[in-house]
């Protein structure tokens, strides 16, 4: 594979169900559809972790987040646990610049990412254990993000056009003229919540046109501890009415046409620097969206809306139009990003369980076991993933599990586990995630270290006396210092912006 430049595109809260390329006639992406349409889509994208900062943790490592022992929104990255694709970039002599949001624990860190600019980390790092109580933190008031779905600019609208413009320079003015292969990573913030986005977006949607998600209605709701804990936690255990989610889904169908514009602005900044033919392009998010599929919304569950991400990649030698049913997984981007631009692998990184995105798009389909873990906030127990064939398996540390037959049932409506039919299938996907972990030890890896956090703050009474200290991850002052009006992201009693 001929060395070229990297592109890595990130997107925050991207569900493949509100993408044109993966089959959404109505949402309008046509920057990400034409990069499908030039490159090979997955259609079967994963990423380890349904929530934001372990979920980059393990983009930038290429490993899951139990060997990162990143187990929630509050033990981020900071280079120590493993060395990223950064790192084997710089150490090689290769340019690597970040634009946006990484989540990590702060810029000084070695993550290997030296030229961060406008960088999102993880604030109040040391204070803010609330979500760390998990089951027994009380609920939180989440209602508000739907019913305050509609028009308007929020500090995230305007830190994701700084991103594209910063990104633009950089395509312009920075990245011809350099003696290696450069890697650029480009980090947007939409679609995650709020859901605020401007007029011109919204108006281009209209809210009775849209297709309701499976399992929306409350008669239909699949009934679990954890899934109830999750509504009962976010306070969305009392339905709301067809027109109330319609409106909120129209507002994350703008957001998401907001994201592609800004998109397509770095896709055409690198055509007009003259870079297209040398720069191979991965696109993907950190997790996606449930929005109100199942009963559900947001992400921390391990149905398809919020586990499954895009995972689009383009550039010479990768094939077009391609759509490949190869299931891939975040992890996979690694191996990719040091291949693309012609450096090595280290020795240690012989035990990596990815391969690289771009190989596996040059392959024929084939089947691979997919993996992904949940330890965080409004879950009782330790949450795990396996993808094998048709089959997904969701095993939850002490309680029933799921199974669902993909092929049969992609919507996932029928939980198959307790049918002495699937008894055989249920086996043998038990036997794939135990050949990747032991669930039982890493979830009282995961207790210990957030209980011990809880402790040294002062026990679960100080923690719930103090609340939820900070509400939303703040977009950087560097560009915007404006104020934020507090119903564009604040609530009362917390929210989830945190991630």
């Amino acid at each position: 594979m001929q060395p070229t430049n990297l592109l890595l595109i990130n997107a925050d809260q991207h569900s493949t169900r509100v993408l044109g390329a993966y089959g959404n006639p109505v949402v309008r992406t046509p920057n990400l559809d034409g990069l499908a349409a030039r490159g090979t889509r997955f259609v079967d994208g994963y990423c380890p972790y349904p929530l934001c900062v372990p979920s980059r943790a393990s983009l930038a490592t290429g490993r899951y987040p139990h060997a990162l022992e990143s187990w929630d929104n509050m033990k981020p990255y900071t280079g120590a646990e493993a060395a990223s694709w950064g790192h084997r970039l710089t150490e090689q002599g290769h340019r690597v610049t970040t634009i946006g949001k990484l989540h990590y624990r702060r810029p000084e860190d070695p993550s290997g990412f030296p030229d961060q600019r406008i960088p999102m980390h993880v604030v109040h790092l040391e204070v803010n254990v609330y979500s760390q109580l998990r089951a027994r933190m009380p609920p939180i008031d989440q209602r508000q993000f739907v019913l305050g779905a509609g028009p308007g600019e929020s500090e995230y609208t305007r830190y994701d056009r700084a991103i594209a413009a910063e990104a633009e320079r950089f395509l312009r003015e920075e990245a011809g003229g350099h003696g290696r292969p450069w890697a650029l990573h480009v980090s947007f913030i939409h679609p995650h919540l709020p859901l605020i986005v401007p007029a011109e977006y919204l108006a281009l949607y209209d809210p009775a046109t849209l297709t309701m998600p499976a399992q929306w209605r409350p008669e239909e709701w699949p009934r679990h501890p954890a899934l109830d804990l999750k509504r009962r936690s976010g306070s969305l255990d009392e339905p709301f009415d067809e027109p109330t989610i319609r409106r909120a889904m129209a507002a994350y169908y703008a957001m998401v046409t907001f994201l592609d514009d800004q998109v397509g602005r770095v896709l055409r900044a690198l055509d007009d620097a003259g870079l297209r033919e040398n720069t191979r392009i991965i696109y993907t998010a950190d997790h996606g969206e449930t929005l109100a599929a199942h009963g559900l919304w947001w992400k921390e569950n391990m149905y398809q809306e919020s586990v499954g991400v895009p995972l689009i990649v383009a550039g010479p030698d990768i094939p077009e139009g391609k759509v490949s049913r190869t299931p891939v997984n975040a992890i996979d981007a690694f191996p990719a990003i040091v291949e693309a631009v012609g450096a090595k692998l280290a020795p240690e990184d012989a035990d990596l369980p990815g391969r690289s995105l771009f190989r596996l798009a040059q392959e024929p389909d084939h089947d691979r076991t997919i993996f992904a873990e949940y330890h965080g906030h409004m879950s009782p127990s330790g949450i795990f993933m396996i993808r094998d064939g048709r089959y997904k398996y969701v095993h939850y540390v002490g309680l029933d599990p799921q199974l669902f037959d993909l092929e049969a049932d992609p919507d996932e409506t029928q939980n198959l586990a307790a049918d002495p039919a699937y008894a055989d299938a249920l086996a043998q996907c038990d036997a794939k995630l135990r050949a990747i972990c032991d669930p039982e030890d890493i979830d009282r890896r995961a207790r210990a270290f957030q209980q011990a956090r809880i402790d040294a703050r002062g026990g679960d009474a100080a923690v719930l006396a103090a609340g939820l200290l900070v509400k939303y991850t703040p977009a950087p002052d560097a560009f915007d210092p404006a104020p934020v009006a507090a119903r564009e992201i604040e609530v009362a009693g917390g929210s989830i912006a945190d991630s």
